[in-house]
């Protein structure tokens, strides 16, 4: 798997900067940069991949990604008809990993920080608390000028750095081994499969999008992502699953058949590989936790 490089300007910057997105849908390909990238979704659901993390996004998620983790964010298929009230609306920053630290050394708020940015290179999901307060002052901050901005940010970064409402993304394991020699046609791997995960997927038609072989193409896909294919659909589908499932107007079979399985009995049985539940138990913890979690 090879993520494109982009270069979005600021690498060898001190600067922040700060971008309102407000379009149709999301755009941009797999990739990754030399920045932290803090992402605050005010209004969007669909699918993200992080590093080797599969999940869910919506309204509200905000999420701190580290420099050089690949992540591709893809809207649900409604948003690609552009229908009246399906906007993306979100904000963005980009600042170098080490602006934060170039402020001050005091040891006491440099060790936060600094746990934070490590933290991040696997991407952090924020929620509770923490999210409510840093999204309040995100909703603002790019009308803002001069230090005020920069006091605000700054301010984010407090909150999130001293915050235990978070969780990891990408997993322990998870190495960027990725070049730009391969980026387009991975990109069109995963856009392809995050629009027709929902439905019987030929390995062949996969396979095709790279010019390759289907055992080709199974050796190059595993190599890249330390996943094989079977089990990157099956948790791309079952992440798809336990967002369904939290809703209770959809039956466990329409949950089943809305993710892309056939038969229940694989269903369940995928569902608590991945989750370590099964179905029902996930759907009865989903209603009284924060387990929407791992998705």
């Amino acid at each position: 798997m090879k993520a494109q490089l982009i270069e979005v300007g600021l690498s060898h910057s001190k600067k922040i900067h700060i971008k309102k997105v407000d379009k149709f849908f999301l755009d941009e390909p797999f990739h990754f940069h030399h920045l932290c990238e803090l992402v605050w979704v005010e209004e969007s659901f669909g699918k993200r991949i992080v590093g080797d993390s599969i999940g869910n996004f919506e309204n509200g998620d905000l999420i701190l990604m580290g420099p050089e983790l690949p992540h591709i964010w893809q809207n649900d298929e409604i948003y690609y008809r552009k229908k009246k009230g399906h906007r993306v609306k979100a904000t963005v920053i980009y600042f170098p990993a080490d602006l934060p630290l170039n402020l001050t050394d005091e040891h006491n708020i440099l060790a936060p920080i600094q746990e934070l940015i490590k933290k991040a290179a696997r991407g952090l999901a924020f929620y509770g608390s923490t999210r409510q307060k840093a999204s309040q002052i995100l909703s603002a901050i790019s009308g803002e000028e001069g230090l005020t901005k920069i006091i605000n940010f700054l301010e984010v970064i407090d909150i999130l750095s001293h915050s235990t409402e978070c969780r990891q993304l990408a997993s322990v394991s998870f190495k960027n081994l990725y070049d730009e020699k391969d980026t387009d046609r991975i990109n069109k791997v995963y856009q392809f499969l995050m629009q027709n995960f929902y439905r019987d997927i030929n390995l062949q038609e996969v396979a095709d999008l790279c010019n390759m072989t289907p055992n080709a193409f199974c050796r190059f896909f595993k190599s890249r992502t330390q996943k094989s294919f079977t089990q990157f659909l099956n948790e791309l589908r079952i992440g798809h699953a336990c967002k369904l499932i939290q809703n209770k107007a959809y039956s466990i079979a329409d949950v089943c058949y809305e993710s892309g399985y056939n038969n229940l009995t694989n269903f369940n049985k995928f569902f608590k590989s991945v989750t370590g539940l099964t179905p029902s138990k996930y759907r009865k913890k989903s209603g009284l936790t924060n387990l929407a979690l791992k998705y």
